[in-house]
């Protein structure tokens, strides 16, 4: 099993024009990944959309990694759930909350992080990742690495602005 941190810096080879290969690999373990989506960051209300989905191109090809850019961001549900014991993110994109955890027991590998600013709402989930490894750190590095590019520093919101 592989424990290497995912790298600090996105670089290509891309899946999904915005998602490091490399990254992916190593969260999931699956070198030769099937996969699907696009992300459309032109939308004219002024924010992204998409979604890129990995699968394990074996067997059953079973989901193992999903990246949702949607716009039905709500600040106040990611505080809610940071209230209610999710891990708070720290600061990806300014900004933004978010929070991430890991679902279930210690022999679980999923983990997911969610990233909100004004509508935009980004999670990676990660399904189905390597036993052994920190799936949540994967997950939070994850959106490190994606959350810059997806998540386009915008004009800040007239509350925010000071004056």
């Amino acid at each position: 099993m592989n424990k290497t941190p995912l790298p600090s810096a996105a670089a290509p080879p891309y899946i999904c024009e915005y998602i490091p290969l490399d990254a992916v690999r190593l969260m999931t373990g699956v070198h030769d990944p099937i996969v699907s989506g696009r992300f459309n960051m032109s939308a004219s209300e002024g924010w992204g959309s998409g979604g890129c989905f990995v699968y394990q191109p074996t067997g059953n090809k079973p989901k193992v990694l999903d990246v949702t850019l949607s716009p039905g961001g709500s600040e106040k549900e990611a505080e809610f759930q940071i209230s209610q014991g999710a891990r708070r993110l720290p600061e990806i994109v300014p900004g933004a909350v978010g929070y991430y955890g890991q679902n279930g027991s210690a022999d679980n590998t999923q983990a997911a992080a969610t990233l909100v600013r004004g509508h935009d709402l980004l999670i990676v989930e990660l399904v189905r990742g390597v036993k052994g490894r920190d799936n949540t750190a994967d997950v939070v590095a994850l959106m490190k690495l994606v959350a810059p590019k997806l998540i386009p520093d915008a004009t800040p919101s007239p509350k925010k602005t000071k004056g």
